[in-house]
């Protein structure tokens, strides 16, 4: 979780877009063997105080790693409904600077709470935790196991312990996080922005541009990318010619690609605050993001896919306690990355 404006793409853009044609799209995985299934365990628990508990399942990560596309792969293999925890698909519009699923990336799964707020509409971490809380139960009543994915963490938070647990009152919750390093992550983002301008970034914030607004403090506007090409709109009314658009629009997009870097690093920290808090299961995804094609999709089976999937099915057949069962500090993560070797990624930080 705008104004129709029909503009010619710009030279630049549209060199962007051959550039970017030859990126591929994460897709959800393919090889999931649907018929070697076992009967699904029940999804519901009994805890400790025997009060009888859904299952759910989080997946967090930075962005860029690959969130939608594990909790499809989950739902698919547990027969699960995806609940969208990312603070700016919440809005509707500008579906590709918000980088939502397509249809194909969703492979008929379904997903709640994407497009359901106003542009304009202030959606704060309690309205979050109220909509995702109330999906949620419908999820669970329909026999289907909610699995929360998003790279807003503070509405996570807000969901898991806010209200005085109340979530975690009606739910046994297995969270996965999905972590790439950061160079490598640093690197696919950078490629992910040039896709993001192919498939139509540009016009489509261009559409959306209104010279009266000045405040992006609020509801969709706040996503990377608006600010930047907002900046960019603005100075072509003032640039030369051509040639100095296209400068123009180089510089917006590298503006785009340092502050979602700046953006990874900040959801990072914040993940490996809460691995303190909760109990985290850490899946490592690098091998899959360092190669492409067919190699990309094997890598992410065997290194991302069947570990998590193996973990969901031990946690649904309640073969390992949960964050709120359970006093043994988890396996730390890797450290964060100094910060002289960030700046060396190109981090911007």
């Amino acid at each position: 979780m705008a104004t129709s404006l029909s503009l010619a793409p710009k030279p630049a853009a549209v060199a962007v877009a051959a550039a970017a044609a030859a990126i591929p799209r994460l897709v959800p995985s393919s090889s999931i063997d649907m018929s070697a299934l076992s009967p699904p365990p029940p999804l519901v628990s009994v805890s400790r105080s025997m009060v009888a508990k859904h299952k759910a399942v989080v997946v967090m990560g930075a962005t860029g790693t690959g969130k939608t596309r594990l909790a499809v792969d989950l739902a698919l293999q547990f027969g699960g409904e995806v609940i969208n925890a990312d603070k700016l698909q919440l809005h509707r519009g500008l579906d590709v600077a918000t980088n939502k699923a397509t249809a194909d990336e969703r492979a008929g799964v379904p997903h709640h709470l994407i497009g359901v707020a106003h542009p304009d509409e202030e959606f704060t971490a309690a309205d979050f935790r109220r909509a995702a809380s109330r999906a949620a139960a419908a999820v669970a009543a329909r026999g289907a196991l909610p699995i929360i994915a998003g790279g807003s963490n503070s509405y996570i938070e807000e969901l898991v312990d806010g209200d005085r647990r109340a979530f975690r009152d009606r739910y046994d919750c297995c969270f996965l996080w999905v972590d790439v390093q950061l160079p490598v992550l640093h690197g696919f983002v950078g490629r992910r922005v040039d896709d993001m301008c192919g498939r139509g970034m540009v016009a489509e914030i261009e559409a959306a541009f209104d010279p009266d607004r000045t405040d992006y403090s609020r509801g969709v506007w706040r996503a990377i990318g608006v600010p930047e090409l907002d900046a960019y709109l603005r100075s072509c009314a003032a640039a030369g010619g051509e040639e100095e658009r296209a400068r123009l629009l180089a510089n917006a997009i590298e503006d785009i690609k340092a502050n979602t870097r700046r953006l990874s690093c900040r959801q990072r920290a914040k993940i490996v605050r809460l691995d303190r808090l909760w109990r985290i299961r850490r899946v490592d995804a690098t091998e899959a993001f360092r190669r492409r094609g067919g190699a990309a999709n094997e890598a992410w089976e065997r290194h991302v896919a069947a570990p998590s999937i193996d973990t969901v099915r031990s946690f649904l057949h309640g073969e390992f306690t949960t964050a709120a069962e359970t006093t043994a500090a988890p396996v730390p993560p890797p450290p964060l990355l100094p910060m002289f070797a960030l700046a060396a990624a190109g981090a911007g930080v």
